[in-house]
């Protein structure tokens, strides 16, 4: 198994972990070291009262595919702080995806940077568009899973 299979596997195993990320229909699409990528469909259930997705679900994907991408290194890792600027909204039918990157990694955690896109609607085709722009910094804990 190389490094690139171990990372997926950790990422794997974090998300299997999370319920409310599979409960909120979240995918994991991707992960490699320091990497991951999470995907999810807008659903009605999932609008504010202006009638788009909550800012809380768009945070919720962008953390998930956060906390993959930190923890594909193997430790334990949580987050200590994040961000979140909202570019655009997302409506019922977007195809939401958050593609995560380390920027930095040293020996108490790191910090890494989502893009949330939003990809074609139900019946229509266009480009991917900005929705949002997550930062996060990691915490790694003391044990290992």
């Amino acid at each position: 198994m190389n490094q690139t299979d171990d990372a997926l596997r950790h990422a794997h195993n974090i998300y299997k972990a999370d319920q409310v990320a599979q409960q909120m229909g979240i995918e994991l699409v991707d992960a490699g070291e320091g990497t991951a990528g999470a995907r999810m469909l807008v659903r009605p259930d999932m609008l504010n009262g202006a009638g788009t997705c909550h800012g809380g679900v768009v945070f919720m994907l962008a953390d998930v595919a956060f906390q993959c991408a930190c923890n594909s290194h193997g430790r334990l890792t949580v987050s200590a702080a994040s961000t979140i600027e909202f570019v655009r909204p997302a409506v019922v039918g977007d195809e939401l995806t958050a593609i995560c990157q380390e920027r930095y990694r040293n020996r108490s955690g790191g910090g890494y940077d989502v893009t949330v896109n939003r990809t074609a609607r139900a019946g229509a085709s266009h480009e991917p568009e900005l929705v949002a722009l997550f930062r996060g910094q990691a915490h790694e804990l003391k044990s290992s899973h």
